[in-house]
């Protein structure tokens, strides 16, 4: 258990975490225990036990979070609850990222993919491609709350976002001039910005099928609606679980496509043909276009697999719970290992190698859960996979990449992205790469 209080929160995050976690699986199982974060915890590296912690007892086990961080989303956010809050929240965030509704999306993600591509292209400069794919995922995170939103309102949100996007990994220390504090202060002014979103909407009597919408119309059976509060908590936990998950993993597709010319090559062969059936880019994707991607969808799985940005998640005992022998006291964190899962030799031969032909034939059940499992499943793992699709689509069909320097390292920030974020050169299929003139 480590250090007195400390435990081994020091181990972990000086460390590559997946040595933390494999290093303690080698020597005590798939299932062993350690005190992180103040909080003694139970490591579970099994998809059987993944299972019963997600799935068959998820009502022994609730989504726990440090206080700090739900201060900064929301308290009334989704994913802080279970039972009927959760269950009736959950199906309004699922419904208006269904299928159904996103594929209405499909020419403005595009619309925004290839501005981002051409501003990338345009700047002849080396960008820092994680980065550029926060501000993507972030304005694709916007489309699909609100549809077309005023860019002033975007402006704003994108802007004081930012601050709490900074303040929520930080040391949580409320004194003027910290970036927890300044976080807390942008987070006020996100609630009031919302509120004249929301005001301006009432008003015009607009009924959208976006997020903004399902929430807004949301009446229980004895005729409640949602408050203000509610809404806006719900808005910000959206974005947050799409902008930085998206876009590492986006980040990492490029860099593992970058790294296999010969893949890249095969995936490109399946994207032209696409864009030569659209008369050459001139009309838009369709939806059954995104869903016959069958290698590139691969690829998608297995960035997702080798990536495993998730590398796990906090759930915490209600009861004293027993598995398999062993004891959960109540009130202990219990963690589920996706990332020691995903990279088990059992589950996946040669788990190191980045192999997209593994997914020709489905995983044995509850061995990938890149998007979790269960009730607390992640509701846009469609979107975020269509994302993907359309901008691989785009820079495939239109442009060419460089990856500026020998960017071996991972970085945890806290999500796993490649060194650097990847710095990278771009530029469109039909003009030349650029000399490097860095001195």
């Amino acid at each position: 258990m480590g250090w007195p209080y400390i435990g081994e929160t020091l181990q972990l995050y000086s460390q590559d975490p997946n040595i933390f976690f494999l290093t303690k699986q080698k020597r005590y199982g798939e299932i062993f225990k350690t005190h992180i974060l103040g909080c003694p915890c139970v490591m579970l590296a099994s998809p059987e036990a993944a299972k019963f912690v997600l799935v068959t007892q998820s009502h022994l086990f609730k989504p726990t979070y440090p206080k700090s961080k739900e201060k900064m989303i929301g308290p009334y956010a989704l994913f802080f609850h279970q039972g009927e809050y959760h269950t009736r929240l959950r199906k309004l965030v699922q419904n208006s990222l269904s299928p159904e509704t996103i594929r209405k999306l499909i020419p403005d993600i595009e619309d925004l993919a290839v501005s981002a591509s051409e501003s990338w292209a345009a700047s002849e400069q080396v960008i820092n491609t994680y980065y550029e794919m926060k501000k993507f995922s972030f304005d694709v995170g916007i489309l699909s709350i609100f549809g077309h939103l005023d860019k002033v309102y975007r402006d704003k949100l994108k802007e004081n976002y930012q601050i709490v996007d900074k303040g929520y990994n930080s040391f949580p220390t409320n004194i003027p001039g910290t970036a927890y504090h300044k976080a807390l202060q942008a987070r006020k002014r996100l609630n009031q910005i919302l509120s004249e979103i929301i005001c301006e909407r009432k008003e015009k009597k607009l009924v959208e099928k976006d997020l903004l919408g399902h929430l807004l119309n949301f009446k229980d059976e004895k005729g409640e609606t949602l408050t203000e509060e509610q809404i806006a908590d719900n808005i910000i936990g959206v974005l947050f679980a799409a902008q930085d998950t998206t876009a590492s993993i986006l980040t990492w597709i490029l860099k593992f496509l970058h790294d296999d010319p010969k893949l890249l090559e095969a995936v490109k062969a399946e994207q032209l043909a696409i864009y030569e059936a659209n008369d050459e880019g001139r009309r838009p994707l369709t939806w059954a276009q995104t869903r016959n991607m069958p290698l590139t969808y691969r690829v998608v799985l297995e960035s997702l697999r080798m990536a495993s940005i998730i590398s796990f998640t906090f759930r915490e005992a209600v009861v004293d719970v027993e598995y398999k022998g062993y004891l959960i006291p109540k009130g202990w964190k219990v963690m589920p290992l996706f990332r020691n899962i995903h990279h088990n030799p059992e589950f996946f031969s040669d788990p190191h190698d980045f192999d997209p032909s593994r997914f020709e034939v489905a995983p044995k059940p509850n061995t990938f859960m890149p998007f979790g499992n269960g009730v607390h499943s992640c509701p846009g793992n469609e979107l975020a996979k269509l994302e993907a699709l359309i901008l691989i689509h785009h820079l495939i069909t239109k442009f060419r990449w460089e990856v500026v320097g020998s960017q071996s390292g991972i970085q945890y920030g806290p999500f796993p992205v490649p060194q650097q974020g990847l710095p990278a050169r771009f530029w469109k299929e039909s003009s030349t790469p650029f000399q490097d003139v860095s001195p």
